[in-house]
């Protein structure tokens, strides 16, 4: 480190650095108690590179001069390796195993090659040199972290409407990487007065809710029909234009993956929504089994879920909001009916209009290019007023599909579900002849059995107590533990439109035990009572979704 180069030189700094701090420690008076080494056995040598330095040739049984510290790689191993005949510098680092440690070769690889040049009787740019894996140079933690730092390291996604939901003072939970409105506080009302309010509003007149975040695939080729109808547990082949078919998917396990609604556009063009934080895992399935398994169906995707605002407007009273912004529709119930889809223009502004509806309610889900986004909100806001439309957040949307026993993929499903289990047989094609993936694995002796875990509806006895999420299901509370689990909670809320608690949940067995009188225990020694009902609480016929 001072520049000292001789190995004379070295000995005796080293000594007198030792006898200083010897005399520091107060265990000397500083001087050196052994002879001086003979500085003529060690002359000095000028610097130079270390493969000019003589170096011990391979016939030599002298110690090893090592060229590469951490492989062991010496001198003499070089011109071994070129005794046997290689001459090619990767072959040469091969035969050593020169620059195979961490560093790569940076530290004795130019020495190695230089040593092999001179062994083949030749220049270092004629033998050429390895190739340098990374990181040749010096890299950074920082580098290596990139932007994913701070606020970047799961960055947040936010829809065109965010700033209004802002300024309204909602509170707002992560799904996904999105910030959701999570309900809309007044004044000084707590969630559950927010969401008690929004929930009435949306049953007893008009609701609002930024469903921008679903995730949107465009599919388009001539094979869309098919390809998408071997991913869905239902066909599409015969899908017309206009219309929309809700469908579930499964992994090739037979198990609930993703649901959602595929509209048809028009002659192989298709767009399929997937649940907010699938959009991205749907999406690489699609390209996975394309890709790799049938390459010879022309299909394309393209996710545009934020080339999209999507204002859904929801209640007895959406579609006389919707009138008075969308003159070029006719939305009468027989010319626009549930699960239809149209183009219009909304406020001024092209719209693609899809009557579907989670809430069981009269629906529409008005869609306009993203930076339209807030003015297509707020012109629904002021065409609502009267209606005194209410803008609802997520909690809200749960509630309302908790009453309608919809199902939301992720929490009414862990990946051991299927469309049985969820008592979705209805939405499986059985026509012999159609296939999809994972319809071979519901045929497994474990898909069919009788005791799988299958969803139901839970009315508490106590209609103000809630469940728990999560809770175990016991049929005997007294029974010492370990108790015998039957199921779970996945879905729990209070709703004021019925006037009691509600829950979905799964049971072994449940859809033979309506009527059975089920127990939850709660950490404090107490149980809740519960009765085992339909999971379809609310208007189980449909009538208010197909309202005239």
């Amino acid at each position: 480190m001072a520049g000292t180069y001789s190995l004379a030189a070295c000995l005796a700094e080293g000594a007198s650095a030792g006898a200083e701090a010897a005399k520091l420690a107060g265990c000397g008076d500083g001087r050196i108690r052994f002879p001086e080494p003979q500085v003529e056995e060690y002359p000095e040598q000028p610097a130079q590179a270390l493969f000019l330095v003589p170096h011990t040739k391979a016939t030599s049984r002298a110690p090893s001069q090592f060229v590469d510290m951490q492989l062991d790689v010496s001198a003499s191993g070089i011109e071994l390796a070129v005794r046997e005949g290689f001459k090619s510098v990767e072959h040469i680092k091969r035969y050593t195993a020169m620059g195979f440690g961490t560093d790569q070769g940076k530290l004795g690889n130019i020495n190695g090659m230089a040593i092999l040049a001179s062994a083949l009787g030749q220049s270092i740019e004629q033998t050429g040199t390895t190739i340098f894996r990374p990181s040749y140079s010096p890299t950074t933690f920082g580098a290596i972290a990139g932007a994913d730092v701070g606020a970047l390291f799961d960055p947040e996604r936010y829809t065109a409407v965010q700033r209004w939901h802002q300024e309204q003072g909602a509170a707002f939970e992560d799904v996904g990487q999105w910030k959701r409105p999570w309900y809309f506080p007044r004044g000084v009302e707590s969630m559950q007065d927010a969401v008690s309010r929004e929930c009435l509003a949306v049953r007893n007149s008009v609701g609002i809710l930024d469903a921008s975040t679903l995730g949107k695939i465009d599919i388009q080729g001539p094979d869309a029909a098919e390809f998408i109808t071997r991913m869905y547990t239902n066909s599409y082949l015969k899908l017309a234009p206009g219309k929309c078919r809700y469908g579930v998917m499964l992994k090739e396990d037979g198990m609930i993956f993703d649901d959602g609604v595929c509209a048809c556009i028009g002659d192989n063009h298709y767009l399929m929504f997937t649940t907010t934080g699938g959009a991205a895992g749907v999406l690489a399935w699609l390209e996975l089994w394309q890709q790799t398994e049938w390459p010879d169906l022309k299909v394309y995707f393209t996710s545009v879920t934020d080339h999209w605002t999507t204002a859904t407007i929801t209640g007895p009273n959406a579609r006389k909001v919707l009138a008075k912004v969308c003159a070029d529709i006719d939305l009468a119930n027989d010319a626009f009916q549930f699960m239809d889809w149209r183009d219009g223009t909304v406020a001024g502004v092209a719209a693609r209009i899809f009557r579907i509806s989670f809430t069981g309610e009269l629906t529409y889900e008005i869609n306009v290019p993203a930076h339209y986004g807030r003015h297509i909100w707020e012109a629904l806001i002021a065409a609502g007023e009267e209606f005194d439309i209410t803008p609802y957040g997520t909690e809200t949307m749960h509630v309302l599909r908790a009453e309608k026993g919809f199902i939301i993929v992720g929490q009414d499903t862990d990946g051991s579900m299927t469309p049985a289990d969820m008592n979705m047989d209805w939405v499986v094609g059985k026509n012999k002849t159609f296939s999809f993936i994972g319809k071979r694995s519901l045929q497994r002796s474990d898909s069919v059995r009788e005791n799988r875990k299958q969803l139901v509806g839970l009315k508490t006895v106590d209609g103000t107590q809630v469940l728990p999420e999560g809770a175990q299901i016991v049929f005997d509370p007294e029974q010492k533990i370990p108790m015998s689990m039957q199921g779970h909670v996945t879905s729990s809320y209070f709703s004021s439109n019925l006037g009691h608690s509600i829950a979905l949940a799964v049971v072994k067995g449940g859809h033979g035990l309506l009527g059975k009188t089920v127990y939850c225990p709660l950490a404090d020694g107490r149980s809740i009572a519960a009765e085992i009902v339909s999971s379809v609480f609310y208007d189980p016929k449909g009538e208010r979704q197909n309202a005239e």
